[in-house]
């Protein structure tokens, strides 16, 4: 198969307005779930080696941001019936600010916070380029904040373009990047459970990020049928050796790179689903690039599938550096994304109950290992001071040797009775900050508080 030798320059290019230990977004400084850090500790729990807790209103699959010295935080308070943006002290866990942040519009919710009982609309994590924070909720809501809690413009993307038509909880974060706002919203094109209408068309849209005033709209179509329209992903941002910077997009049985300033269609490969046959094939995890191609995993229990960068145009077979292999299934995930961290990718399968490591070159499984407890690991993983950091439904975080797939620690975070933890762990200045349904812990050495 064609290979192309193409880097993705994170730090270098993407990273101009992100201090290195900070996580200004849901994957991190690289957009790969990856941080810089060491002498990070594995022997925590709910007490020890926790430099603070602070009480969360209420539960929330949104990532916690750090920047600075502020942490930003999405969260509901189902009793009052409020989205919430909320403002942490990094070093000492005060709550600095707490603004009510949601407009209410939501057709067909029961709920100004939930559209379902399996999710609610605190699932898109914030997103910040030290300039101002951007939170986004199920609902469509965007509100912008200097870093103060100043409200500078809001938004509800619902109400500017129809109601949403996805099956469960609008969930893609925003990305901040090339000075632009993006938000990607590939959703079904007919009604579904009374929302939207037939013809609903899934767009991409950049927005001014200092007015939140719409700069490009665009449509991006797919063969794909019914649920197989819908993606949860998120855009991610890449540059080639030659500079050229595209944004990739995932769902609708295709993965395709955009052109950040136009939003037009620079290339396109697919399928994972032959003939669009499979209706029910909505897509999760988000794009992630690492050695010189970019990982799409196929829903369900279908392959993870890796395609040369720098391509043009429709993209073929030759294109497809490699698919996932193994018995009696594929390495696959159905709604983690995976890692790259250390010049390998990292699968968290949700339906195996694995974590694999992966050549990027060549999709070799390096090793593969089960993971404890009885609840469902649906977090995205995170790659830090030489460990891959996981985290289940029940809060309990697997800290595994990233070399050699040994599981090092599995403390629980979570209280008893927690269930449905989502929100990935994140490594930032020197600390871990890990989102329970409840409560956000920041766990670290005390010498570096």
């Amino acid at each position: 198969m064609r290979r192309t030798s193409l880097v993705f320059l994170s730090t270098l290019f993407l990273s101009t307005i992100a201090q290195a230990q900070d996580w200004p977004q849901w994957r991190g400084p690289s957009y790969d779930g990856a941080a810089e850090a060491t002498g990070l500790p594995t022997d925590f729990d709910q007490k020890k080696h926790v430099l603070w807790s602070t009480e969360l209103p209420g539960p929330g699959a949104g990532t916690p941001i750090v920047f600075g010295t502020r942490v930003f935080v999405t969260s509901i308070d189902a009793d009052k019936g409020e989205l919430l943006a909320i403002c942490i002290d990094r070093d000492s866990g005060k709550v600095l600010w707490r603004k009510s942040a949601g407009s209410g519009y939501s057709p067909g919710a029961p709920s100004k916070t939930h559209m379902h009982d399996r999710s609610n609309f605190a699932s898109p994590s914030p997103v910040t380029d030290g300039e101002r924070v951007v939170f986004s909720y199920g609902n469509g809501d965007l509100v912008a904040y200097d870093l103060d809690g100043e409200e500078l413009w809001r938004r509800n993307l619902q109400k500017d373009y129809g109601d949403f038509t996805f099956q469960w909880t609008f969930s893609a974060s925003p990305t901040l990047w090339n000075g632009k706002l993006y938000m990607q919203v590939l959703q079904r094109d007919e009604p579904v459970h009374g929302r939207g209408e037939d013809g609903n068309a899934s767009f991409l849209l950049s927005m001014d990020p200092a007015t939140g005033k719409t700069l490009k709209r665009i449509e991006r179509p797919s063969e794909a049928n019914k649920e197989s329209l819908e993606s949860y992903a998120t855009p991610i941002p890449f540059v080639g050796e030659d500079g050229r910077k595209e944004l990739l997009i995932v769902g609708g049985d295709v993965i395709t790179g955009h052109d950040p300033d136009s939003l037009e269609e620079l290339w396109r490969w697919g399928t994972w689903n032959e003939g669009h046959r499979e209706i029910w094939w909505r897509l999760v995890p988000s794009p992630v690039v690492g050695g010189g191609v970019v990982l799409a995993c196929g829903p369900k229990r279908a392959p993870v599938y890796a395609i040369e960068l720098g391509g043009k145009g429709e993209l073929t077979g030759e294109d497809l550096a490699w698919k996932s292999s193994g018995r009696p299934n594929p390495v696959s995930s159905d709604v983690p994304t995976p890692l790259f961290y250390g010049g390998s990718f990292y699968v968290l399968s949700d339906v195996r109950e694995a974590l694999s490591r992966l050549d990027p070159a060549t999709g070799e499984v390096k090793w593969t290992i089960e993971m404890p407890g009885k609840h469902r690991w649906r977090a995205s993983p995170t790659g830090a001071d030489g460990k891959i950091w996981c985290m289940n439904h029940a809060g309990q975080v697997a800290v595994v040797d990233a070399e050699s797939g040994k599981i090092v620690a599995a403390p629980t975070m979570g209280d008893e009775d927690d269930d449905g933890i989502r929100s990935s762990l994140v490594v930032a200045h020197g600390r871990l900050f890990i989102r329970t349904n409840s409560k956000l812990f920041c766990v670290g050495d005390e010498q570096a508080k």
